[in-house]
């Protein structure tokens, strides 16, 4: 009978470091050239790029950046811009925007920086996708 070792328990056995996980289980997966922060969101863009071919979207785009408070210094310091990066933006053929997470977990920081996003561009539609 063989005894089959994980990537952990095997570099643990060799004296190596460990190789990173994601807190939340997220595995990094890249599609068509990119990488996506998990399998859930790469299925949601094979899913998007089905959606366009049978024309039921016009176009959508990955990681659109919104800025959510511009940076700024204070003091001789310098802040950076807070920014939120939608999943996706599905533009769809009557020219309907929607801005659209795929979410496995939300964290606090998830949850406050769409409550900003919502508050500053009052108009968009925003839709969460989950597992």
């Amino acid at each position: 009978m063989a005894i089959r070792l994980s990537e952990r328990e095997y570099a643990k056995l060799m004296g190596k470091k460990p190789p990173k996980t994601n807190k939340y289980n997220a595995k990094r997966t890249t599609i068509d050239g990119i990488t996506f922060a998990s399998k859930f969101e790469a299925e949601y863009y094979s899913e998007l790029l089905l959606r366009q071919k049978a024309g039921e979207i016009k176009s959508f785009t990955c990681q659109k950046v919104f800025v959510l408070q511009d940076g700024f210094r204070y003091e001789g310091k310098r802040y950076s811009a807070i920014k939120y990066y939608a999943d996706f933006v599905v533009t769809y053929p009557d020219g309907r925007e929607e801005v659209i997470d795929t979410k496995g977990h939300k964290t606090q920081l998830y949850n406050i920086k769409k409550k900003l996003l919502l508050a500053k561009y009052p108009d968009i539609k925003f839709k969460e996708v989950y597992k």
